[in-house]
This record gives structure tokens, C-alpha cells and sequence, in this order.
């Protein structure tokens, strides 16, 4: 807890002062009045959170965590949890389509096990898996809380260092994760928080679950809500009660890197669950937060417009992973070469009143 309240503690809300200097600068660029649209906020954006106008987003890094859920037993998945583990494996042979998109836009991966139900421990994987397991796969939230309190703080606090470790080597952070039946907790977290009482509207296919049996998944939600009554108010509360390992870890992912002040690419439904918890355990937090995209989740529109954000990409994905956030990178790249490669009008030479 003490590396959770220090953490905490440490984060700021993103510098005024250089947004203002990124937009003075941008204002000077040869092109039309803010002719590059949502590109230059998101310069600002950038210049906000990294204190610098270089904007330096160079060494990118998807964290992508893993952990099994009790609930996928009442059967609110078509996958078996079987399939977590042998992602996980995929994951670390560089198999799966975060390996395909993280290598086409020069972006790391980091996978940590938060709490895989099974053994990972297979020579057969090249990569290296980062072990915090707390336990394997929380309990059944439509029974009771999926987790103790002490283990939601393990989670958060996990997800804190492994943001200390790869700090000095990483410009941009970013979310990934698998757990199959994660879409359940994520939804009950948007329900709470979202002040509603029955998660209907919110809950989607997650990895195909038939439009038949949506109806069953959003009553099996709704129970682990009444069972638990989770406290909307205590993030803690709210992961302990209905949340899962994963999604505790990348909350810890995002106040890490704010306290760092360094920006953290959010990718699809689950980690956007998580930004909630985030935001609601430090509402600053919010300020180093990018969306990357719109999840195909019918509840994604609902958490973005808690966080009053709008994703850079609407592409119609649902995969999770931190494909997403991966894809969302060059965006970043994008932005640094506007700020650093564009010439003014005074270096060019070019009338303001020829453009303007």
C-alpha cells in the first residue's frame, strides 16, 4: 500500500505552460490555422504531459497483461480459460497480431502474468514473460468479490513496477492484456461507475459470444453487482469486488506512467476499464491518457465520454492485446515531426498572408 499512496501522491495534472508554447508554436508552422486538425491536439496533448516541445516518443512500450476470471465458468465466454495460457505462449513466440502490428510500428512488448490459471513455463516460448501471478485467475464475482483487498493493491502496485523498471528505457507507454471472460468485469466496472444498475446496454459479444446468450451474460453481471455491492466511489472497492488481476495491473500501468509523466496509450474496452479505476483513484491521471481507438463494444462510447476523451482511431477492432494502442503509434510519430521537421514562416520565408 505504501508504494500505491506514494505513487499516487506523485502525480501532477499535465503542464499548462507547454501546451500553451506547443500551440504558440504550431500557430507559427507553415500550413493554415490548425490545417493538420486532431494531429496538432494531439501535439498539445503530448506537449502537456512530456514537459517537452521535442515531444519525445521515440521508445514505445505495450505492457500486456494476463490473468483468468472465475466468472468465464458460468459461461459468459465461448472460450474455455485454457485459451489464456496458450495466448500467452503465442504472445511470447511473437505469433499473435500484437506481435504483427507492435513490429510494424516500432513498438515493444512487455507481457506480464498477472494470474494465469496454468504454467507457463514452457521452453518452447522464446520471449520473457514477466511473473506476478497473485493467484491463478480470481474467484467467481457472480458469487462474490473476485478478489481480497490486500490482492487489488498487489495488483495496482505490480503494475507500478514494472513502470519503474522499463521508465528509463520507454518514451510512451501503452495497455494490452488477455483474460478470457474479461469483457464481464470490465462491464460491470462501466456500470458502477457509469452510475447505472443494470449492465444490459453495455454488455457485447467480447471474444463471440452468440447475440443469443448476451441477455444471460448481463444477468450473470448484474447478480455479481447485487452480490457484491461494490462502493462506485472506492476504486479499490470496485476491483476487488467485480474486477480482475489484469485489469488492476494496467491501472497501475497508467499511474505509473503519469507519475512519470510520461504519455500512456490506452488501447480497446478492458484497458479503458481500467483507465476508469485510474482515474477515479487520481483524477490527474487522466491528463497523460490517449485513447487509441473505439472498441466495437457497444459500452466503449459510454467509458470514453467518462473520461472525456475521443480515440484517434475508429476502425471497428476488438481484438485487445494493445493491438490498438500498437497501431495508434505512428499517430505519435507523427505529431514529434510536426513540432520538430515543420519550418515556420519566419525560417521558410513563406508570407503568413500567402496561407493564411
Amino acid at each position: 500500500m505504501d508504494l500505491l499512496r506514494r505513487i499516487c501522491g506523485e502525480i501532477t495534472p499535465g503542464s499548462q505552460e507547454h501546451r500553451a508554447r506547443a500551440r504558440e508554436h504550431i500557430r507559427q508552422l507553415t500550413m493554415p490555422d490548425w490545417a493538420l486538425g486532431r494531429l496538432l491536439d494531439l501535439a498539445v496533448d503530448l506537449a502537456g504531459m512530456t514537459r517537452d516541445l521535442s515531444l519525445p516518443v521515440a521508445r514505445k512500450m505495450v505492457v500486456l497483461m494476463a490473468a483468468d476470471h472465475g466468472i468465464a465458468r458460468q459461461g459468459v465466454s465461448p472460450q474455455s480459460s485454457e485459451i489464456t495460457r496458450q495466448m500467452v505462449l503465442n504472445f511470447l513466440r511473437g505469433g499473435a497480431g500484437i506481435n504483427a502490428i507492435a513490429g510494424v510500428t516500432g513498438t515493444g512488448i512487455t507481457v506480464v502474468d498477472m494470474g494465469v490459471d496454468g504454467d507457463l513455463s514452457v521452453p518452447a516460448a522464446a520471449g520473457k514473460l514477466a511473473d506476478c501471478k497473485i493467484a491463478r485467475g480470481t474467484a467467481d464475482f457472480s458469487l462474490g468479490p473476485a478478489m481480497t483487498r490486500e490482492q487489488a493493491v498487489r495488483s495496482v502496485e505490480s503494475g507500478m513496477r514494472i513502470v519503474q523498471d522499463l521508465a528509463p528505457r520507454t518514451d510512451v507507454f501503452a495497455t494490452g492484456e488477455m483474460g478470457i471472460g474479461n469483457t464481464s468485469p470490465a462491464t460491470a466496472i462501466l456500470t458502477l461507475l457509469a452510475g447505472e444498475t443494470d449492465p444490459g446496454k453495455f454488455v457485447g459479444p467480447g471474444a463471440g459470444l452468440p447475440p443469443e446468450k448476451l441477455a444471460f451474460k448481463a444477468a450473470v453481471i448484474r447478480r455479481g453487482l447485487e452480490v457484491n455491492r461494490p462502493d462506485p466511489a472506492d476504486a479499490l472497492d470496485v476491483l476487488a469486488k467485480v474486477g480482475g488481476f489484469e485489469i488492476g495491473g494496467l491501472a497501475g500501468v497508467i499511474l505509473g506512467a503519469a507519475a512519470c509523466r510520461k504519455p500512456v496509450v490506452i488501447d480497446g474496452f478492458i484497458s479503458t476499464s481500467a483507465a476508469l479505476l485510474a482515474a477515479l483513484m487520481v483524477p490527474a491521471s487522466e491528463d497523460y491518457m490517449i485513447l487509441a481507438h473505439g472498441s466495437a463494444e457497444p459500452g466503449y462510447g459510454t467509458m470514453a465520454g467518462l473520461l472525456g476523451k475521443k480515440p484517434l482511431l475508429e476502425l471497428g477492432m476488438r481484438l485487445g492485446e494493445g493491438t490498438g494502442a500498437a497501431l495508434a503509434m505512428p499517430l505519435l510519430d507523427a505529431a514529434s515531426a510536426v513540432m520538430n521537421k515543420m519550418a515556420t514562416f519566419s525560417s521558410a520565408g513563406v508570407s503568413v498572408k500567402g496561407i493564411r
